[in-house]
């Protein structure tokens, strides 16, 4: 399984972005989006949204209702749309998924996905 962030870019406060997942390879159950942060502590990525094959949706508490994450099962491809960005949305954006849905279902952890993409950089000013 291949996976290839795009999208990222430098936004004001307030403002929207969309952001791309293309995955190849075998079929996947759990698809999400990660970010780590500048200044987070510890340094390691937290779940942002997420999307499994039983159709169930996450969304961490401090993006609900401002991102929206969906997919193109056609496209094998992964969105997470970005509306009303705060500087706090700053972040190294990645892509992950993995193919075995007991594994990765509902799961916010990090060895839950097998496959990562090389992140996507989101910068927002104030």
């Amino acid at each position: 399984v291949q996976v290839a962030e795009s999208g990222g870019g430098s936004v004001q406060a307030g403002g929207s972005l969309r952001l791309s997942c293309a995955a190849t390879g075998s079929t996947l159950s759990c698809m999400a989006w990660f970010r780590q942060g500048p200044d987070k502590q510890p340094p390691e990525p937290e779940g942002v949204a997420a999307i499994d094959s039983d159709g169930s949706l996450r969304y961490a508490d401090s993006v609900r209702g401002r991102f929206t994450i969906s997919q193109d099962n056609a496209k094998r491809t992964l969105y997470l749309q970005m509306t009303n960005l705060k500087p706090e949305d700053t972040a190294m954006y990645y892509c992950a998924t993995d193919n075995s849905l007991p594994r990765c279902g509902g799961r916010w952890d990090l060895d839950a996905y097998n496959y990562w993409g090389q992140g996507t950089q989101v910068t927002v000013s104030s």
